[in-house]
């Protein structure tokens, strides 16, 4: 299990890591700013990185008449890929999506 040590906003580590996917970029901005912990960052990092990037592809394929059925499959994809990020991060692993959670964490650095 994580370090139970608590950051700036009072949270566990793993708390607050799994709380930076809940609102996808929203919270991953809030606990990208409060918290110092470099976990934690690393979260709302990917939480930017990787539901920015989803954002993204679903309204532009939406817009398109014709793939909106891959737009519905995005949804869908993307609400299960959430769940697994939240789960991960309350268990105190920093598990990366592929090719975003690379991004992010080099961002994490360079910040």
């Amino acid at each position: 299990m994580a370090d139970e040590k608590k950051g700036l906003t009072g949270l566990p580590k793993n708390t607050a890591g799994a709380l930076s996917y809940v609102l996808g970029p929203i919270t991953g901005v809030v606990f990208y700013i409060l918290e110092k912990d470099p976990f934690v960052k690393f979260h709302a990092m990917q939480s930017i990185v990787v539901f920015g990037v989803i954002f993204i592809v679903q309204w532009s394929l939406a817009i398109t008449i014709i793939l909106v059925g891959i737009s519905g499959l995005l949804g869908v994809l993307s609400f299960v890929l959430w769940l697994v990020l939240i789960f991960k991060a309350w268990k105190g692993e920093e598990w990366e999506v592929p090719y975003l959670g690379r991004y992010a964490r080099m961002l994490v650095k360079k910040v």
